[in-house]
């Protein structure tokens, strides 16, 4: 048995590069099917190679002379390109490289499933839909931000989050859970309700979800930052929900799961909690993983949609990175600072929640900053945990680095070696399903063209007619905007 595996290994070798032999080596016996029946697309939003590499370091057991593989490691299997149409340069924000990987078109930064002159472009999820499978998206983001939005809906703005977040009504998506209840009223809730939803505010009542359809709304904007909850696991949580709900459609589904907030802590340099939010991430890995072992029918493909912060792992000219530092915090920044502001004693419960005391002059710089208020102190204090753990950064935004692939499952090794993202969307959308044949119809025989009357359409017309209809739909639907916000315009968190 091991001779056979070996040998089958060794002719994969031939034509694949070695990546792809980690992700095949998870599929157990090589009864797989070829196609998949389900498909799992993971985006560390901003999750660069950096990050990939730092999280290593920041789960190593030190008290090993081996540093431990994670699951990145496991499943690599190549990497991408993300660079935007050409009106955009090369550096890509959320919603072009979202549109990529969702649709296989380079389009405009801040253009969300639109091409470069805001026609709306058929998306993964809705290709799947037409095939009956099942649909959804799990984010710690809001569930209309640019990511989810890319692969549910069309706009010829990221902003327009009012906007999106009415088109959902039209995606017939099955599951949707992460933060943004800002953007939904109460009059918007009732119309999910009336078309048969189950609408959430509380992650507690995840639980209790049997069935499909649900929309799950945990938070105003983001879900809270991982490293002040990490015992909730809310990715994790809600990706293991959507995969039990996903699975009743025997025809199959499509799950889109974000690390949305990897990018946000990027975008801040703040390195404690993109750490946090990296292990998160992982953990939700982790879950689809098990999830393809025990159903060798489905795929898995996990990216990042661009690098955020230029993260360095050293700087100074100092051959060092203290990942023991950032282990030992005990929340993010922002928390911290929030709660020094509030105690008399702060000197005490800062250094508690840091894991380390700062010095006398680090101390003098942090009382300094505290006077100032929140904002400065959470600044300082990221600049002191930078400091200690010799991190670096280049910028606040994105940076146009290529990002690793990672998969494991059927057609995993067709991810294998460089490609660009819109190859992924691309490759995703071929191994799709066909669509059903439509059922023969009974011809009666044909009138004499004389006797066709000004009011009656021939086949011919009426699949033209149906197909411009269709295009006109999508079209009419992507114009939809509630502002006319310039398209160069992108929130904080791109």
């Amino acid at each position: 048995m091991k001779l056979t595996r070996l040998l089958s290994l060794v002719s994969l070798s031939a034509a694949l590069l070695s990546g792809s032999l980690w992700a095949d080596s998870l599929l157990g016996p090589q009864s797989a099917p070829s196609r998949p029946k389900n498909i799992v697309i993971m985006v560390g939003d901003g999750m660069g190679p950096a990050y990939v590499s730092a999280y290593r370091y920041y789960q190593d057991n030190p008290n090993t002379q081996e540093i431990e593989q994670t699951v990145f490691d496991r499943l690599l299997v190549g990497n991408a390109s993300t660079y935007p149409a050409p009106v955009s340069g090369y550096v890509t924000d959320s919603a072009a490289a979202a549109t990529a990987l969702a649709t296989g078109v380079k389009t405009y930064n801040g253009a969300v499933s639109v091409d470069t002159d805001k026609r709306p472009v058929p998306t993964l999820m809705e290709l799947a839909k037409k095939r009956g499978m099942s649909t959804g998206v799990a984010v710690t983001s809001q569930i209309n931000h640019a990511t989810p939005a890319a692969f549910l809906s069309h706009n010829e703005s990221r902003r327009n989050y009012e906007a999106l977040a009415e088109s959902y009504l039209n995606t017939d998506a099955d599951v949707m859970l992460g933060g943004g209840q800002r953007y939904f009223s109460d009059k918007l809730i009732k119309q999910f309700e009336a078309k048969g939803y189950q609408v959430l505010k509380d992650a507690a009542l995840l639980d209790g979800v049997t069935q499909p359809k649900v929309m799950g709304l945990f938070a105003d904007v983001q879900l809270p930052w991982a490293i002040d909850e990490p015992e909730a696991r809310r990715l994790s949580t809600m990706t293991a929900k959507a995969l039990e709900l996903l699975s009743q459609n025997e025809q199959g589904f499509v799950l889109l799961v974000e690390g949305s907030l990897i990018d946000w802590a990027g975008h801040n340099n703040d390195i404690a909690t993109a750490m946090a939010e990296m292990h998160e991430f992982a953990s939700a890995i982790e879950v689809v993983e098990q999830y393809v072992r025990q159903h060798q029918d489905t795929l898995l493909v996990v990216t990042a949609d661009h690098n955020t912060g230029g993260l360095s792992i050293g700087t100074q000219g100092e051959y060092r990175w203290d990942s023991q530092v950032l282990r030992d915090i005990g929340a993010s920044p922002s928390r911290i600072a929030a709660k020094a502001l509030t105690q008399d004693e702060w000197h005490t419960g800062l250094s508690e929640l840091l894991g380390f005391t700062p010095s006398a002059k680090e101390f003098t710089t942090l009382d300094s900053a505290r006077m100032q208020g929140e904002k400065v102190l959470t600044t300082q204090l990221k600049k002191l945990i930078d400091q200690r753990s010799n991190t670096g950064w280049t910028t606040g935004g994105h940076t146009g680095v290529d990002v690793q692939v990672f998969a494991t499952g059927p057609a995993s090794p067709l991810f294998a070696g460089h490609q660009d993202n819109t190859d992924i969307a691309n490759k995703l959308i071929s191994l799709l399903p066909k669509m059903p044949k439509p059922k023969a119809e009974v011809k009666l025989p044909a009138k004499p063209a004389s006797e066709v009357t000004p009011t009656e359409e021939t086949p011919a017309q009426n699949e033209e007619n149906g197909e411009l209809q269709q295009a006109k739909d999508l079209l009419s639907e992507g114009a939809e905007s509630q502002s006319a916000a310039p398209v160069t315009q992108v929130d904080n968190q791109a």
